[in-house]
């Protein structure tokens, strides 16, 4: 999928000043972003154990799970190499404010979910695109090597989300796109607000987290 679609698909671009953020706070931007493939592979066998008559849905999220695992591992022994030391660190707002709208009674909690869960890959592969021109080579190669399989863990989850919406007794399409506008306004007013809490998938940082940074940077919102 081009990132134009994907882009268009989430609604906004991820605001400059937290670009700047990343590029001025790059060790904890890893740490963060190791715990954020790990919580990948686990939210994806979450699914599979409590959906294991679903066979379409065990075949995506186990090769997800894999590949979320590969990638943690990945962005470990970068972190190694360059010293950084992996250590725990408390989720920010985004995830859990997403959740919030997942309903409880199935089959459509299980459709929000994995509405929720296209929301959360797609906007990790447009931050790795956002950030990719600012890193150095070695990070920005790696970065760039995540980005197929970002766009296509977002494809996975709204092309299991929409199966779901489909089935008798579902909640239907009309409700099916309902909720992709529902969580797509709410992913827009927490990536644009102001965060006071700086992480892969965070808001705009507060003023007072803000430094002077090169004015070379240049990113386009």
């Amino acid at each position: 999928m081009p990132l134009s679609e994907l882009k268009q698909f989430l609604g906004c671009s991820t605001p400059r000043a937290w670009v700047e953020k990343a590029l001025q706070e790059q060790d904890l931007l890893l740490i963060d972003h190791a715990h954020c493939e790990k919580k990948a592979a686990s939210t994806a066998m979450q699914l599979m154990f409590r959906h294991p008559t679903r066979a379409n849905l065990l075949t995506k999220m186990s090769r997800l799970a894999k590949e979320e695992l590969i990638h943690f591992e990945q962005v470990c022994r970068i972190m190694r190499q360059r010293g950084i030391v992996y250590d725990h660190l408390d989720a920010c707002r985004y995830v859990g404010g997403l959740r919030h709208l997942v309903r409880t009674h199935e089959p459509a909690k299980l459709m929000d979910t994995l509405i929720v869960g296209a929301f959360v890959e797609a906007r990790s592969c447009e931050r790795f695109d956002a950030l990719i021109p600012h890193l150095d080579q070695s990070l920005a190669k790696f970065y760039s090597s995540l980005l197929k399989s970002e766009a296509r863990h977002y494809q996975d989850y709204l092309s299991l989300a929409k199966d779901v919406a489909m089935e008798p007794g579902a909640p239907g399409l009309q409700d099916y796109h309902q909720r992709i506008a529902l969580v797509r306004d709410l992913e827009v007013q927490l990536i644009c607000a102001e965060d006071s809490m700086f992480r892969f998938h965070s808001g705009i940082p507060t003023k007072a987290n803000l430094v002077n940074i090169n004015q070379d940077v240049k990113y386009e919102q």
